[in-house]
């Protein structure tokens, strides 16, 4: 499989996100196709990831038939011959869908991500070692970086175009989408987030925070959408290297941070793009990493 820095299909192209690339196929469906793109500290590396588009396509298709009991979802094949069976204009474009495009059903997207934080870290927990507070609201007196949060916290926050998302109280949530609406969202953040937790963990893999998108379809339900549970969208954590009161190594990216931050402290990158070369060495770990986590949540190893 050729790496993918950028897709151009014969389809209508109406949205390019970091890592995604999305297109229109009809008015009812989207298909999306997620590249090896890789961003670190809000900055969009200029090399690829080998294999990381398809892992992030797979584990989210893999969630996403698990979740079938669980709620409702706008995946309807991520397997390329199926999509082409559906899309016939892609047939000549088979080795760039497969393993990381995903026909899905078109919604209307709610503009909150759904974060769900089953620990305590990153800017939860900067925010609460200041302030005592995660977005203005008082949380338990004690806690230390990385405890186990019982229950598990929603977070919600704003979707940023660039930059960071900002957190928001659930009262906020309420007051742009109503109680029915952010009700329901909160719910359903919730009961995927559990039913993943205890999958991943019983695999070695701790999702410490995780985010969620929903949108409504065209029958007017509100849908699962976008990834799910993959190492971009979570925080993943090792269970046998897990400690409280520490950072933890993250799963995915920690090769790339751990260059970048040493680059920083070089003196030879100011944390804005361009961002410096990666060398092969980081590349290849970072794509193991990946490949390592798509391993250990689906219990098998990547064939696309």
């Amino acid at each position: 499989m050729n790496a993918m820095l950028a897709s151009d299909l014969p389809l209508p192209r109406i949205g390019r996100g970091k890592v995604r690339d999305i297109y229109a196929v009809g008015d009812d469906r989207v298909l999306l196709l997620t590249t090896d793109r890789i961003s670190a500290f809000d900055v969009v590396m200029a090399e690829t990831i080998p294999m990381k588009g398809a892992v992030l396509t797979q584990i989210s298709a893999w969630w996403f038939r698990q979740l079938e009991s669980v709620v409702p979802h706008h995946m309807i094949s991520a397997d390329a011959d199926e999509i082409i069976a559906q899309v016939p204009a892609l047939k000549a474009h088979r080795a760039d869908i497969l393993g990381r495009a995903m026909l899905c059903r078109r919604t209307e997207v709610f503009p909150i991500e759904c974060v769900i934080r089953g620990y305590i870290s990153g800017s939860a927990w900067k925010e609460y070692a200041q302030h005592g507070t995660l977005a203005g609201e008082k949380l338990a007196p004690g806690l230390v970086e990385s405890a186990k949060l019982e229950p598990a916290i929603f977070s919600p926050a704003t979707k940023a175009e660039t930059g960071h998302d900002e957190n928001i109280t659930v009262a906020r949530v309420r007051e742009i989408l109503g109680d029915e609406v952010a009700h329901t969202l909160e719910s359903m953040a919730r009961a995927v987030y559990h039913f993943g937790e205890k999958i991943t963990r019983d695999r070695g893999i701790i999702i410490a925070d995780t985010k969620f998108e929903f949108g409504r379809d065209g029958s007017g339900r509100i849908i699962l959408i976008d990834e799910v549970m993959t190492p971009d969208s979570s925080r993943f954590w090792a269970v046998d290297v897990y400690k409280t009161g520490q950072p933890q190594p993250s799963f995915d990216k920690q090769p790339l941070r751990d260059y970048l931050d040493a680059e920083r402290r070089a003196g030879r990158w100011n944390g804005d793009a361009p961002p410096p070369p990666l060398p092969a060495s980081v590349v290849e770990a970072t794509s193991k990493r990946y490949l390592e986590a798509y391993r250990r949540v689906t219990g098998a190893e990547l064939k696309v």
